[in-house]
């Protein structure tokens, strides 16, 4: 550690009291910054997610407009006949 110190200095580190050190206006200006940055990155996503449609493939041997697990043939809302 260097030992030599202007005395400026020497006077300011003695007047500085490290039980008062906050973080001021910087450290609220940077919370306020993240904050701001988080809401606008939700909102970003939640406007592009929006615009997703989830719609899924067909499995294969699947007919295009038949929803998963329907029976050829077999209506939309109909529950499929017991296998015996």
């Amino acid at each position: 550690m260097n030992t030599a110190m202007h005395p400026a200095a020497a006077q300011l580190l003695a007047a500085f009291d490290t039980n008062k050190v906050t973080p001021g206006i910087l450290g609220f200006l940077v919370f306020a910054a993240l904050g701001a940055g988080t809401w606008w990155i939700l909102k970003a996503m939640n406007r592009s997610l929006r615009r997703v449609d989830f719609v899924e493939a067909p499995e294969p041997g699947q007919a295009p407009g038949q929803a998963p697990g329907q029976v050829p043939g077999q209506a939309p809302g109909e529950a499929p006949e017991p296998k015996l």
